[in-house]
Parts: C-alpha cells; sequence; structure tokens
C-alpha cells in the first residue's frame, strides 16, 4: 500500500469519524427534534402543575449528572407546523428503564396518558432501537409533552434523542434503518458461509475463528437493532439491553483472538500474548458482572464494563508497531479492514464516559463500522488466499525442483537408475530396452582428461534423449552406460541411433562411438526387469565382441508363467 493511499484512507476515516460525531439525532431519524428539561421525581407532584409551572425543570445541566432514579422530562413548546397533523409519534431511544408514562397537553387543556414497561416495550420498539409512542387522539392540538420516567439507570441519558414524527416519518426511518441492518445482516450470512466455505479447502485457523466472530455480531446487531424485541415482544427490554451488552462483549473479545489468528505467531510473541489474555479475562469479567448484578449499582458496572474495553484499544498499536517490525504480509489488511471498527469503538467509549454528547450514530455505529469491515474484510481475505495460493504454488514448484534433483542424475540430466526403474517396472505391453556403452571411454578419460570425459558423456546423453520419442525412459545406469526403454509397438533402429553418434561433434573433435545391445519382453515385474537387462547386456558383449560400433539384438523375450 503506497504512503498516498494510506494517508488517503486515514484522512477518510477521520472526515467520516468527525462526520459522525458532530451528527445531531434528528439527523438519525426524520421528523422534529425536540429540546427537552429535566427534574428529579419526588412525592406530592402533579402532572397538571408541571405543565403549568416549567421553569422548575433544568434545561443546562447533562440529564446524566442526575444519576438514577425518576425523573420527570418536559418538552419544549411543540412546533406548530405539525400539532395539526393526527397519528403523531413521539420517539425516543431506548435505554434502561422501569417504566414510561408519556402525558400530553393538547391545546384546550385536556391531558391524556400513554406509557410502556420495560416488559411491554416490545411493541413500541422500532429498528434502530428506538421506542414509538402514538400521542393519543384529541380534538385539540397537542402543545407539550411530559415523561414520567421509573426506574432510570440514566447511564447515558434519562429521554434521548426525543423527537415528534409524523407515522409517515416513522415508517421512513424504520425502512431506511431496516435496509441498513439488513444489508449487514446479508453481508455477515454470506462472509460466514464464504469463510467456511474457504477452510474446506486451505484450513487456516483464522477463518473459523472470524466466522465466530461475525456471527456473534450478527447475533448482537439482532439484538441491538431491537429486531429480536420485535419478533420476542414479550422480552423485557432491560433483558435485551443485558444481553446487548454481553454480546457486545464477546465481540470486543473475538476481535482479539481474531487477530492473534490472523498475524503471524511472532506479532503476539512474548508480553502481547499473556497482555492479551489479561484484557480479555478484564472484559470478560466485567461482562459478566453486568450480566449477573445489573441493575444493583448499575452506574459503577457500566463505568467498569466500559474501562475494561480500553485495554483492547490500547493493544492495537504496539500489536500493529510489532506487525511492522516483522514485516507482516497481513499488516495493511488488517488496518484497513479494522480501522473503521477501531475508530468508532473508541468513540463509542468516550460516548460512555461522558466526554462526548449522545449520537444516534455513534451508538448505531458498531453496525456501521462492521458493515465497512465486511466490505473490506472480503477484500482483505482475498488478498490473503491469493498470498496463499502464491505461497503453494511455489512449495509445489519447489516440491517438484526437489523431486527432479532425487530423479535426476546430475551429469547428464537424464534420469538415475532408481528413477527410470520406478518408471520402467510396470510398463503395460512389451518394451524394447537398449542398452547403450560408449567404445574405449577409458581412453577417452585418459586422452582429455576426466572434464573432457565429462563433456563427451553430455554430449552422448543429449544425443540418446534426440534420437528417441518423448515417451521414451533414458537413464544413465553406470560410468559409460545409459539404458534406453522404448514401447515395442514405436521402435527405434539402434542403428539410427549409432548413425547419430557418429556424425555429432564431440569435445576436441574426438571421435566417439558405441555399441548397443538391445532385448523385446514384458516389463511387469522386477523379475521381468532382471530378465530383460540380462539378455539385453548379453546383446551388448556380444557386440563389443564383434568389434564395436554395432549393435545387436536378443530378440523377444518369452511372457513367464
Amino acid at each position: 500500500m503506497t504512503f498516498g493511499f494510506r494517508i488517503t484512507w486515514l484522512i477518510g476515516i477521520v472526515a467520516t469519524a468527525l462526520a459522525m460525531l458532530g451528527a445531531a439525532p434528528a439527523e438519525a431519524r426524520t421528523g422534529q427534534l425536540l429540546d427537552v428539561c429535566i427534574m428529579r421525581a419526588t412525592p406530592g407532584l402533579s402532572v397538571p402543575a408541571l405543565f403549568r409551572t416549567p421553569s422548575r425543570f433544568d434545561c443546562t445541566t447533562p440529564q446524566s449528572a442526575y444519576g438514577s432514579g425518576d425523573f420527570w422530562v418536559l418538552s419544549q413548546a411543540l412546533p406548530t407546523n405539525l400539532t395539526h397533523i393526527p397519528d403523531l409519534r413521539a420517539l425516543t431511544a431506548s435505554v434502561w428503564q422501569d417504566r414510561v408514562t408519556l402525558f400530553v397537553l393538547y391545546a384546550d387543556g385536556a391531558i391524556r396518558r400513554t406509557g410502556f414497561t420495560s416488559r411491554t416495550s416490545g411493541r413500541h420498539l422500532m429498528i434502530g432501537a428506538t421506542l414509538s409512542l402514538t400521542l393519543p387522539p384529541h380534538v385539540a392540538p397537542p402543545v407539550r409533552l411530559l415523561w414520567h420516567v421509573e426506574g432510570s439507570a440514566n447511564l447515558r441519558g434519562v429521554v434521548l434523542g426525543p423527537t415528534l414524527a409524523t407515522a409517515a416519518e416513522a415508517a421512513e426511518s424504520e425502512i431506511i434503518l431496516s435496509a441498513l441492518y439488513a444489508s449487514f445482516g446479508g453481508m455477515a450470512i454470506a462472509l460466514i458461509v464464504y469463510n467456511l466455505a474457504l477452510w474446506g479447502a486451505l484450513r487456516q485457523s483464522f477463518q473459523p475463528v472470524y466466522c465466530l466472530l461475525v456471527l456473534c455480531l450478527l447475533g448482537y446487531a439482532f439484538s441491538s437493532s431491537a429486531a429480536l424485541g420485535q419478533l420476542v415482544p414479550s422480552l423485557d427490554n432491560n433483558v435485551r439491553l443485558k444481553l446487548n451488552v454481553c454480546l457486545l462483549a464477546i465481540c470486543a473479545g473475538m476481535v482479539l483472538v481474531f487477530a492473534r489468528a490472523f498475524f503471524e505467531r511472532a506479532v503476539f510473541d512474548g508480553w502481547p500474548r499473556p497482555a492479551s489474555n489479561v484484557a480479555l479475562a478484564t472484559l470478560a469479567t466485567a461482562g459478566i458482572a453486568f450480566a449477573i448484578l445489573a441493575p444493583w449499582q448499575i452506574y459503577w458496572l457500566d463505568r467498569l464494563l466500559t474501562l475494561s474495553y480500553i485495554p483492547l484499544i490500547a493493544l492495537v498499536p504496539p500489536v500493529l508497531y510489532r506487525a511492522w517490525r516483522v514485516r507482516s504480509s497481513y499488516l495493511w489488511m488488517f488496518t484497513l479492514a479494522w480501522g473503521a471498527p477501531i475508530v468508532f469503538a473508541s468513540l463509542r467509549i468516550a460516548g460512555a464516559l461522558g466526554l462526548m454528547s449522545w449520537s444516534f450514530w455513534i451508538d448505531n455505529s458498531t453496525m456501521i463500522s462492521m458493515m465497512l469491515e465486511a466490505l473490506l474484510s472480503s477484500l482483505a481475505i482475498a488478498y490473503r488466499i491469493r498470498l496463499l495460493s502464491v505461497e503453494r504454488d511455489d512449495a509445489r514448484e519447489q516440491e517438484i525442483a526437489a523431486r527432479l534433483l532425487a530423479d535426476t542424475e546430475p551429469l547428464t540430466g537424464l534420469l538415475n537408475r532408481r528413477a527410470f526403474l520406478d518408471r520402467a517396472i510396470g510398463r503395460s505391453g512389451d518394451q524394447m530396452l537398449l542398452i547403450a556403452d560408449v567404445d574405449h571411454f577409458k581412453h577417452v578419460n585418459e586422452t582429455i582428461g576426466h572434464d573432457g570425459g565429462d563433456e563427451v558423456l553430455r554430449v552422448v546423453a543429449r544425443v540418446l534423449r534426440n534420437a528417441v520419442p518423448t515417451d521414451a525412459l533414458v537413464a544413465r545406469i553406470g560410468g559409460e552406460e545409459f539404458a534406453i526403454l522404448i514401447d515395442a509397438t514405436t521402435p527405434v533402429l539402434p542403428d539410427t541411433i549409432l548413425e547419430r553418434l557418429r556424425s555429432q561433434r564431440m569435445p576436441f573433435d574426438m571421435a566417439i562411438t558405441a555399441s548397443i545391445g538391445c532385448c523385446t519382453g514384458p516389463l511387469q515385474r522386477e523379475s521381468d526387469w532382471k530378465a530383460l537387462y540380462r539378455s539385453a547386456d548379453r546383446a551388448l558383449f556380444a557386440a563389443k565382441g564383434a568389434g564395436r560400433d554395432r549393435s545387436r539384438d536378443a530378440g523377444i523375450l518369452p511372457i513367464a508363467a
């Protein structure tokens, strides 16, 4: 990856993060965002009195500063351009609360109420973990809203992202968010199937880990999007939020496990491995504590869980640095695919610690960033598979080269005796075996030296190889002795080979000749080879005894009983 591409990618990540950081909740949903003021609930307060005295409410202090408990939350005066529209909805983010009652003040002074409990909130859940309450119908238009929230954990706020929307606007928001979550779900399922199929062929350890990670993310998306609450309306919403917490913690831990399986082992050798084990144990402990103990001391349990993500984030820079130091082939792939999820996870931690205001997009950034990760991971995994393919091709070529070296006689490049016999014995049909021996080779060595004699052997080998069909076996089986095996249906005349040797220019223009003995017969077993070789060898001696530079044929051996 070039330096320019890295800079472009980083700018894109930062720009996206800043855009989402500044995104107002109204941009997450269509409708009119409402300003609200808050006060802690105390005995003796009446709803009409609260509507009449809005000055009693605090409009400047952040809601989360009040801690947990029961609260009254009053909206601004409703915009007049919406109040005449029937079937209005009050939308808020789903947070930990036991009961919510919405009081609506109408222009004629009438007050109507609606609401839900944590157990009955399922029928009001929209995709995107938004709670929708339809304003009770009345002849006069609504002018102000008042929420009575009981049992609020108030970790991020009591009433988050309050929005007034029409039924059409609420439906539009749900369609858009449903499309986003469905897109992620489709990509997640495709990635699981894709990697499991490839794992069957490649058997890479990171692939089943990645499938498990994506499966956990799929479960988290299904729960955090509120699709689970819609599917099971009787599910207590606070229980669903607990499930979200556990699944998100599992997903974060699985990212670290995946990184350990994805990178080369050297990246996590030394202190990073035990440090990652500590980070995983810390996260698991905090997640289990929240799941079991909440809502008891829920504020501190939430802070503990949020802080337990920091060691995971803190491990990222040193791990990437070590990957760079060991020249990991997968560094840029991991950085490209997981850059956005890591950035947005850091933003969520900052939001959870109160370092930035609540944002719908930041609250749903896990799904958005994982959609980017799913797209980029498919490219990254494809690139890694390409690297594996190249590595396997290289290994296969090296294996073939090593096998060829093991089967080849180094001086002439012909088959050695072992390789020749391995390929010869078992051939079907009659075979013609020719044994060629260079005449007076000792005299050749004495005349031009052993180096010259080696060159003569190379030339003879080349002549023999070129004089026979490509499917013939040619081997050097002794010092100056060569063997040729040819299918008997396409024989080569020995005299033709001898003529080629006579006409071939030799080192120092020496006249080099050879004698050939041949025999034809079956070659199914080792005993056949011994019989065929003995007959061809006797024919070779007969050729040498007759004056050399000639051939003799032992004929056809009978098939053994």
